[in-house]
């Protein structure tokens, strides 16, 4: 079926799902949130804290399901071809709405076209570690080492043009080192490669890895943060330790067919912000080392599409693509 074919159903299902949501009392089904991650990670952990805590005020059960792969293309088009009746929602992250159509030839999803934003939810804050027995110091050793030895350091990341690649390459754009990538299927793989001494670096999220740092498996150099983060107040952030400026980290929020009827992203808005901002998710969330990122529908609009453009000009710049 041809993109436009599928638009034009979409959006006549959407108006059909739009006069029967006024007549539904809706919710008055289970909502299915799809997760585009395995079971058991941190998105999975933060979508199903999160889900059970909207369940209550939603008078219905939040049932996670997960389809990952793809880069998370698979769940992303799993929840665009959904019914739009406000009863299917999904995880999305850098991958889903910023990264992958400028990384994919053919996408089985448009992100403008496909979605309606729900609202932010979490952010995983990230980490330059190194292992013990890499004679670097600080941030500023680690990146005069990737500019006098360029490639000589290898690091891994979760995946070939994840939000941890492409971060890598931001930051080896931005400064003039050069490094040598690992792609692993997943950061689990890659931590235990760089606990082993097999890489020497990984940029990677502290959801991940904080039991390695804690335990002097791994040393933190930096963190690609705004702030210092309360898990590591000792770890400077990359723009304290000389590349101003410079963020990077996983975002995510919730998403809906674009179709769905306004009402129903305006209550599940509504329900998403309540319990992001609970006491109960943020202590939960913060245990695993997410902070939350409670973005309202609109906020979080404006949210994806900067990072979108932002991140395509450095995938252009890196000429990375992969194969849909």
């Amino acid at each position: 079926m041809s993109m436009q074919r599928r638009h034009l159903l979409l959006g006549a299902a959407g108006l059909a799902a739009t006069r029967a949501f006024a007549q539904s009392g809706y919710p008055n089904k289970p909502v299915q949130w799809i997760v585009p991650y395995a079971a058991g990670g941190g998105t999975d952990i933060v979508a199903r804290t999160v889900a059970q805590a909207m369940g209550p005020a939603l008078g219905q059960t939040v049932v996670v399901e997960n389809k990952p792969g793809a880069n998370t293309a698979i769940g992303a088009a799993a929840v665009a071809q959904a019914a739009p009746d406000g009863h299917v929602v999904g995880s999305a992250d850098n991958a889903t709405l910023a990264l992958n159509q400028h990384l994919f030839q053919k996408l089985a999803y448009a992100p403008e076209k496909d979605f309606a934003c729900v609202g932010g939810l979490a952010r995983f804050p990230y980490a330059l570690l190194v292992n013990p027995s890499v004679p670097l110091q600080s941030f500023r050793e680690f990146i005069d080492a990737g500019k006098a030895r360029p490639g000589a350091l290898s690091y891994g990341t979760p995946g070939l043009g994840g939000p941890n690649h492409v971060a890598m390459e931001l930051l080896q754009q931005r400064t003039g080192a050069r490094f040598n990538h690992v792609p692993y299927k997943g950061a689990a793989p890659g931590l235990q490669d760089l606990v082993a001494g097999q890489i020497e670096f990984m940029l990677v999220d502290t959801a991940s890895s904080m039991p390695f740092i804690k335990s002097g498996k791994l040393r933190a150099l930096a963190v690609s943060m705004p702030l210092r983060l309360a898990v590591l107040p000792e770890v400077p952030t990359v723009a304290e330790a000389g590349l101003p400026g410079f963020e990077a980290y996983s975002w995510q929020g919730v998403i809906a067919p674009a179709t769905t009827p306004p009402a129903a992203i305006e209550r599940l808005s509504a329900e998403l912000m309540k319990a992001v901002r609970s006491e109960a998710v943020v202590k939960r969330l913060a245990e695993i080392g997410v902070e939350t990122a409670p973005a309202g529908s609109a906020e979080f609009t404006r949210h994806v599409q900067s990072q979108a453009a932002m991140w395509g000009e450095v995938i252009r710049k890196a000429g990375i693509r992969l194969e849909g």
